[in-house]
């Protein structure tokens, strides 16, 4: 028996993402997904029968809770169109799950930047070495 395959799953999960995200781009048919939708990554299981595919979504509360279950009501149709398109033999079944590591380093991004830095201190001044020119150096 040949030695199990560990990647399969990281190169399907790959290719479902970007499978998932060309179809997404191209546009759906259910008017619950507005905003800007981007597919941030994918989880397969070992069996490739699960995929958990992580979204990000621009987009007012309201609009992405309403676009994550859109998501979720074409999940059928896509799993569909990534078998055929990936040629499985068993097309994973697939669950939204909203990534909001994006937003959340905007938050932390816009915090650090609203933090005013404090003053440098002038140079040549409190530096504790020695100045040019000074004898010991």
């Amino acid at each position: 028996m040949p030695p199990r395959d560990t990647r399969r799953p990281d190169r399907v999960a790959e290719a479902v993402r970007e499978e998932i995200a060309t179809i997404i781009a191209e546009g759906v048919k259910d008017p619950r997904v507005t905003g800007f939708v981007t597919v941030t990554g994918v989880e397969m299981s070992r069996d490739l029968a699960e995929a958990m595919v992580f979204v990000s979504i621009y987009a007012e509360e309201p609009a992405r809770t309403d676009t994550l279950e859109g998501l979720q009501g074409i999940a059928p149709t896509l799993r569909s169109r990534i078998g055929r398109a990936l040629r499985l033999r068993l097309a994973p079944r697939l669950t939204f799950k909203l990534d909001d590591s994006i937003a959340r380093a905007a938050r932390i991004d816009a915090l650090l930047n609203s933090v005013k830095p404090a003053d440098p201190a002038p140079e040549g001044t409190g530096s504790g070495g020695l100045e040019p020119g000074d004898a010991n150096g």
